[in-house]
């Protein structure tokens, strides 16, 4: 079902052509829906959707799977398509209220303030309510240089191990370890369709060192993260690290262009770095029955894939898709730090 500013829209429903919905682990929620656009309107026969009486920009667009919403958003795109040999289309564009962020630019700077303080300060610029879960150091000086709000956002989420989205109207900031509740099982040849799933060394590293200089203290400032970081995301997998060490020894990195100024900010920005890269082992990619619960920050288990790939895995991107050829079916990226034990 489709409902745009609170009202079911049967019509809209029973004319759709094509749809889109896709999430991904850096933000924006985004819809494409495709319409016919063609046939009578008050005794003639004409353009159903150029009066712009029922979509229209701004407008609030829900799209619903029997009792579980796939998509909430408003309308910024209006789209329209004159194929040859068929009736003329239109082509709705919809995102999240991270839109609002995205369409803001600044140059700034905040002074004496926590990544909670700021993301509660952006999330109030933008008349929404911030639920943030992040720990971590205060910072005399953050700038905000040529950004847009969700840009800037979105690098200092990277920096501190969170994840950012939207419900609602409330901006949410958590690690990944709190974010999601539900895993989901599908099992190959059933509810999971397809799947390809490749463990891949290139861009592992057995432990990473971010260094810098403490301006206060006068001394040098390095730490190291390591594989240790991740054992309650292991789950008794093998790490890339660990294998990257029996393969080919050690090989440690060093990161020092992040300019940390205290102790605390170089374990942050060390522990981030390596989690991001290590999370990143094993990634895959596979169409499954649509289901609700599979969004980007759940977990799903997956079986019939034998015992280097079976096991849970974290969701990283979801693209609910319909067409007449296809019909519904989703997409969806995941990730895991881990292959299983032979």
């Amino acid at each position: 079902m489709i409902n745009v500013d609170g009202q079911d829209c049967p019509a809209l429903a029973s004319g759709l052509l094509s749809l889109l919905i896709e999430e991904n682990v850096s933000g924006i929620y985004r819809c494409e829906v495709q319409f016919g656009n063609w046939g009578t309107v008050r005794n003639r026969v004409d353009f159903i959707y150029f009066d712009r009486a029922t979509i229209d920009f701004g407008k609030r667009i829900k799209i619903r799977k029997g009792n579980s919403v796939l998509f909430d958003g408003r309308i910024y795109g209006l789209e329209a398509s004159f194929p040859e040999g068929a009736a003329p289309q239109v082509n709705v564009l919809a995102e999240d209220r991270f839109q609002d962020l995205r369409m803001t630019r600044r140059t700034r700077t905040f002074s004496d303030m926590s990544d909670t303080d700021l993301f509660n300060r952006i999330a109030g610029d933008h008349g929404l309510t911030a639920q943030v879960n992040i720990s971590g150091p205060s910072y005399k000086v953050l700038a905000q240089v040529n950004l847009s709000d969700l840009a800037f956002l979105r690098e200092r989420a990277r920096s501190i191990d969170v994840e950012l989205w939207m419900e609602d109207t409330r901006l949410m900031a958590e690690p990944r370890s709190s974010r999601g509740n539900e895993t989901l099982q599908m099992t190959y040849g059933s509810t999971l369709r397809e799947f390809s799933v490749l463990a891949d060394m290139a861009q592992q590293r057995t432990a990473l060192q971010v260094c810098g200089w403490d301006v206060a203290g006068k001394s040098a400032l390095k730490h190291e993260a390591s594989d240790s970081l991740l054992s309650s995301e292991l789950g008794g997998d093998l790490s890339g690290a660990s294998i990257l060490h029996s393969a080919f020894g050690e090989r440690k990195e060093v990161i020092v262009h992040t300019v940390p100024h205290n102790s605390s900010e170089a374990q942050a920005q060390a522990e981030a770095y390596f989690k991001m890269a290590a999370r990143r082992f094993v990634v895959g990619r596979g169409t499954a029955q649509t289901d609700s619960r599979l969004r980007v920050g759940n977990s799903v288990d997956l079986q019939g894939l034998g015992a280097l790939f079976n096991g849970k895995y974290y969701v990283t991107e979801v693209r609910h898709l319909f067409d007449g050829v296809k019909g519904m079916r989703t997409e969806f990226c995941v990730e895991r730090p881990g292959l299983g034990r032979v």
